[in-house]
């Protein structure tokens, strides 16, 4: 499966499943990607003098085995046993 930024797939597995989202980051040696509003997570910072601090909500990594490319197959067919 080809995976590049900008794409857009769909979750097929967790908690997330179902939804669809654009690819932000790929992690290649982890086979792992950031998928915009998929897989939020809580981050806690520290206050700064450019940060005001706090939690903040981010998109973490999801597995790539986890995602169906949307781009390629415009229309989704389910895969059985004949």
């Amino acid at each position: 499966m080809i995976l590049k930024k900008g794409i857009q797939v769909k979750i097929i597995s967790g908690k997330d499943k179902g939804k669809t989202g654009e690819i932000l980051a790929i992690n290649r040696k982890l086979n792992k990607i950031k998928i915009k509003s998929i897989n939020m997570i809580k981050k806690h910072l520290k206050p700064t003098k450019e940060n005001k601090g706090g939690i903040v909500s981010k998109e973490s990594f999801i597995h790539q085995s986890n995602v169906k490319n949307l781009d390629q197959n415009k229309k989704e067919k389910k895969v059985g046993k004949k």
